[in-house]
């Protein structure tokens, strides 16, 4: 992973190029972000330029020896932690029997999250993710050992806050201290989890979302075509592994659902919206999640616009348009209840209630409140 294949965060790219050439990099770097961000990406870029044997003006050279082991993620003095599935048993190295899985997990594509890693690796429902305290005192031992080839040993370290707490004081120690010529480089989507001490031993790296343009550019670089990618861009909000899973989905047209459902809702055509809750119940439940999401995102900008705050507005052409003629008929207060009623929906639809009952619900009242 070079810096150059990873969209935008131009600023961060610069800032941490700027750090090698100065030497003035931090031993322990937390790079904080959003789910789906390019925090995981960063890292493996900034790790690959550090040990670049033919360092570029802005980026690593990704033909020299290191490189093209980075690529593959195989340097030998390069050491991975990430998320297992269950506490290991007595003398099993899972983190070492997941490793080859692990590197074919990030080379698809680096912007992921842990639910898909667990997908990945094939965890079970009630398996959540852990980082017990055996790996963190792996780290000890293995940074222990003098660098194989490049000029730093690097632990690239991924969802650090599913550290218990022991876990998490084991390695304090040595982010204190640690061996010369040694980075940690900690990608995390919920710092907010991690304990303050650790926090306070490392330089964060902000990392934001990825914006509607760059979700949009990604997607047409995948052969996405471009009206779809821009949906798909407004849906999922800068989590690039949410739209690469929008990608999978059969094509529908979210938008003529929406709006034909405002529709029938604002002109009290109650036997439509029965037959639409129908219509709504023999869906997937995916897909049922996804017109609530794209009904909440609509239902924001719907909001934005009636106070007049246009600047905010992620809208464009056909649903751009809708909202604004939406907008001039509908009660703002009806708008404020809606995205309460649905959140809610959406809440009980993830735990399996009936969503003909759901979509019902919700359709009836805001058929009662919409004027």
């Amino acid at each position: 992973m070079l810096f150059r294949d990873i969209l935008g965060h131009d600023d961060t790219k610069r800032a941490l190029v700027r750090s090698v050439q100065s030497n003035h990099v931090a031993h322990a770097q937390l790079f904080d972000g959003p789910p789906g961000g390019a925090g995981i990406a960063l890292a493996w870029a900034f790790a690959t330029y550090v040990n670049c044997e033919d360092r570029q003006p802005d980026d690593a050279c990704g033909r020299c020896a290191s490189c093209i082991k980075m690529r593959k993620l195989v340097h030998p003095d390069v050491y991975h932690i990430f998320p297992l599935p269950r506490t290991p048993k007595e003398g099993e190295d899972l983190l070492g029997e997941l490793t080859p899985q692990w590197r074919g997990f990030l080379e698809s594509h680096p912007y992921r999250t842990l639910s898909e890693w667990l997908g990945f690796i094939n965890a079970t429902g009630n398996q959540q993710g852990i980082i017990p305290i055996k790996e963190s005192r792996g780290i000890i031992n293995k940074l222990s050992l003098k660098a194989f080839e490049g000029e730093f040993k690097i632990m690239l370290f991924w969802q650090p806050e599913l550290l218990n707490v022991q876990a998490a004081n084991a390695l304090l120690k040595i982010l204190e201290e640690p061996p010369e010529k040694t980075l940690f480089l900690i990608v995390s989507s919920q710092s907010d989890k991690l304990l303050t001490t650790i926090i306070s031993r490392t330089q964060r790296v902000a990392i934001r979302a990825f914006t509607d343009e760059e979700v949009t550019a990604f997607l047409l670089q995948k052969g996405i075509e471009e009206r779809r990618a821009r949906q798909i861009a407004y849906l999922s909000e800068g989590n690039l592994s949410t739209a690469m899973r929008l990608t999978l989905d059969t094509e529908d047209d979210r938008h003529t659902w929406f709006a034909n459902w405002m529709r029938k809702c604002y002109s009290r055509d109650f036997a439509t919206l029965v037959k639409l809750a129908d219509e709504f119940d023999g869906l997937g439940k995916e897909k049922q999640k996804g017109i609530f999401d794209y009904t909440l995102n609509l239902f924001r900008d719907l909001f934005l616009w009636q106070n007049g705050i246009e600047d905010l507005l992620r809208l464009q052409d056909e649903e751009l348009s809708f909202v604004q003629k939406f907008g001039k008929a509908v009660n703002p207060k009806a708008i404020e209840l809606l995205i309460q009623e649905i959140t809610e929906g959406y809440y009980h639809l993830e735990r399996n209630a009936r969503a003909k009952v759901l979509f019902l619900d919700i359709s009836l009242i805001a058929a009662r409140t919409m004027r």
